[in-house]
C-alpha cells in the first residue's frame, strides 16, 4: 500500500457505546491523564463552539491548499464520524466550506477537525449539529490536484492519528484515545471527577481548598515568603 497516494474504503471502528462513554467528559480532565500532553495545538480553535464533540476519527492526509482528496473520501464516511484531517497546518487557502460541510453533516458526520484552513466561516459557526474546528479562516479557495492518503495513520498538529480513534473535543481543545486504552482512561477520569467533586464541595460549603504539596513545593525550592 501506498500511504502518499490511496483510499482505504473502510476500517474497524470501536463500537458506539464505548465511544458515547465519553460525552460529556471534559478534555482537560482526559488531558490529566494522559500526561498532560494528549491535546492538539491550541491554535486549533471551534469556529462557533456548540458544545463537546465526540465521535471517530476518518483521517484524512492532503498537500497544503488541497482537497482532492477531501471530495473522494466523502462517499465513504458514516455516522459517527469525526473527520480529522491533516493539511500541513498551511494557513493561506481553505480545505472546504459550506457545501462540503453540509454534505458531510447529511451523512451523519459529526464533524471536522482540520490543521489548515477553512471558509464559509460565519456559515459553519451557525451549522447545527455540525462541529468544526481549524487553524485558520480564508476566503482563498483550494487546488485539486492530489495525491494524499485516506483512512491511514497520519499525524495532526504533531500527535498521531489511527483510523478509528475516538475523538473528543470542547471549548478548552480537541485529543484523540486510542480505544484499547479507553477503558483504562475511564476509570482513570472517573477517580479525578470524584476527586474534584470532592474539592469543589468544600470550596463551596467550607470555604477551604487544601493543597498541602504546595507548601512541601516551596520548602523544597527554598521560597522565602516575606
Amino acid at each position: 500500500m501506498n500511504e502518499n497516494n490511496v483510499i482505504v474504503r473502510d476500517f474497524e471502528r470501536p463500537s458506539a457505546e464505548l465511544v458515547e462513554r465519553f460525552k460529556g467528559i471534559p478534555v482537560a480532565n482526559l488531558d490529566d491523564c494522559m500526561e498532560r500532553r494528549a491535546a492538539v495545538h491550541s491554535s486549533i480553535k471551534p469556529i462557533g463552539y456548540k458544545g463537546p464533540m465526540v465521535g471517530t476519527a476518518f483521517t484524512i492526509r492532503v498537500p497544503e491548499g488541497d482537497n482532492l482528496m477531501l471530495h473522494a473520501a466523502m462517499e465513504y464516511m458514516k455516522s459517527g464520524d469525526v473527520v480529522v484531517l491533516d493539511a500541513g497546518g498551511y494557513t493561506e487557502r481553505a480545505i472546504f466550506g459550506e457545501l462540503m460541510a453540509a454534505y458531510m453533516k447529511n451523512r451523519g458526520v459529526r464533524g471536522v477537525v482540520v490543521d489548515g484552513a477553512i471558509r464559509d466561516s460565519e456559515s459553519l459557526a451557525e451549522m447545527e449539529g455540525f462541529q468544526v474546528y481549524a487553524r485558520s479562516v480564508t476566503p482563498d479557495g483550494p487546488f485539486k490536484n492530489g495525491p494524499g492518503a485516506v483512512n491511514v495513520p497520519i499525524t495532526f498538529s504533531g500527535k498521531t492519528v489511527f483510523p478509528g480513534d475516538i475523538v473528543t473535543a470542547d471549548m478548552d481543545g480537541v485529543l484523540f484515545i486510542r480505544p484499547e486504552n479507553a477503558e483504562a482512561l475511564l476509570e482513570a477520569v472517573h477517580k479525578v471527577e470524584v476527586m474534584e467533586a470532592g474539592i469543589m464541595k468544600d470550596i463551596v460549603e467550607k470555604d477551604e481548598y487544601e493543597r498541602p504539596w504546595v507548601k512541601k513545593k516551596l520548602e523544597e525550592i527554598g521560597t522565602e515568603i516575606l
